[in-house]
């Protein structure tokens, strides 16, 4: 009988002042609105997670640049995040790259070239582009806005293949005749015009000094010519295939040329005439060389890889990435040796990264090779660019070399190749 009673009382006392309940009301609604307000406090980041979206995703190289076209030859900018191509269209392409995703953007392009662009070069200042084309035509541009600053028409005779800048005002360059040309871009003219080669000039080098020339060359040789003295010195032997490619290695005490053999030939400094060792790669040809340190260098093949080569003693590191199935046309290391870039068949430049390759150290003893005869991945992307399977690589990887090693020690004949 207590619980009616309540009930009455209760109901009274709310009806005796009906007033007080309608100016109450607002400040109870306020009240509750204040406590609910004060209730969500504990759960912001909900509301955090809404209003903020996760950033772009930064990667470890920057995406894949696409070109409309193959291109022949790649630089990167000597101080900045900027590349430039040439393509078979003979266009002239600038991008900046970024790691962060969607930051790659194309800055300008360049359709003066008639015919197609064969090679690109930024000046040692990074304000101006050098370009070479089959129209036989020497360009040189303004890296800022793509626009044509000085054309030579008709440089050479025959379609010019390969640029070399010397200094800023100093450029040589060679044509499918055999043709070696050095320019003074302050006169507009050539300073010296020998044709020594029986065949295209396919790439040039210059020693530290600014001095000695050398150029490789599809007959089979390698060029030496002497700049101050304005004259041609000597050719080398001939080798197997054409010379491919040429670089200075060991402090410019060696100098190595690739072929379309896939043999690295090298010659002593002031030993021209003859090579003093020679190195064979299971590639089908060593199209470009660059150089990394005094010992290693990264080569570019028409099997689409990219290896990681010791110099002295001989060894392949392994693959820095590839093109599957394409030949590659040309690599160039960053402003920062962070990123190697290459450009291949399959109309694409891709990053790779070399920065813990000038730390790789060679052993005088050569390991037992890998059963399956694959080459060390030397990159996330070496093997693909799914990092869930180069993951699984890196692996299998490890594995194999703790295998390797405890084969090694337990067996002292195993230093046979």
């Amino acid at each position: 009988m207590a619980a009616p009673t309540e009930h009455v009382e209760s109901t009274s006392k709310e009806t005796e002042p009906p007033e007080t309940d309608r100016t109450e009301a607002p400040e109870a609604t306020e009240s509750t609105e204040k406590f609910d307000s004060g209730s969500d406090e504990p759960e912001p980041g909900e509301e955090e997670e809404e209003e903020e979206p996760p950033g772009p995703k930064t990667r470890d190289t920057p995406l894949d640049i696409r070109l409309e076209a193959a291109a022949n030859s790649v630089a990167l900018h000597p101080s900045r995040d900027v590349l430039v191509c040439g393509d078979v269209d003979g266009d002239v392409y600038a991008f900046s790259y970024s790691c962060t995703e969607g930051e790659n953007r194309e800055l300008w392009s360049s359709g003066h070239h008639l015919k197609s662009c064969r090679q690109v070069r930024f000046s040692e200042d990074g304000l101006q582009l050098y370009t070479v084309s089959r129209d036989r035509a020497v360009h040189m541009l303004d890296v800022e806005r793509g626009q044509l600053v000085t054309r030579i028409r008709g440089a050479h005779g025959t379609p010019i293949n390969s640029l070399l800048l010397v200094d800023q005002n100093i450029l040589a360059t060679g044509d499918d005749g055999g043709t070696l040309k050095v320019w003074d871009m302050r006169k507009g003219s050539a300073i010296m015009d020998l044709k020594q080669h029986e065949d295209y000039i396919s790439d040039i080098t210059v020693d530290q000094a600014k001095r000695i020339l050398l150029t490789a060359s599809g007959d089979g040789t390698m060029g030496v010519f002497n700049i101050k003295r304005r004259r041609f010195e000597l050719l080398s032997e001939y080798q197997s295939g054409d010379l491919t490619s040429v670089a200075l290695m060991k402090r410019g005490k060696k100098v190595v040329c690739g072929s379309s053999e896939g043999t690295v030939y090298i010659f002593n400094w002031n030993g021209f005439g003859a090579t003093s060792d020679r190195f064979a790669l299971k590639a089908e040809s060593v199209d470009c060389i660059v150089p990394i340190t005094d010992s290693i260098m990264c080569t570019a093949s028409m099997d689409g890889y990219i290896r990681a080569i010791n110099l002295l003693p001989n060894r392949v590191i392994g693959c820095i990435g590839q093109h599957v199935g394409e030949p590659i046309e040309e690599i160039a290391t960053s402003w920062d040796s962070r990123f190697l870039a290459s450009c291949g068949h399959d109309q694409l430049i891709k990053f790779w990264d070399i920065s813990s390759l000038p730390k790789t150290t060679v052993s005088e003893y050569r390991k037992r090779k890998r059963k399956d005869g694959r080459m060390k991945s030397l990159s996330k992307k070496a093997l693909g660019d799914s990092d869930f399977f180069s993951g699984l690589a890196e692996e299998t990887e490890k594995k194999e070399e703790e295998e390797q090693e405890e084969d090694d020690d337990s067996d002292s004949g195993s230093g046979s190749d």
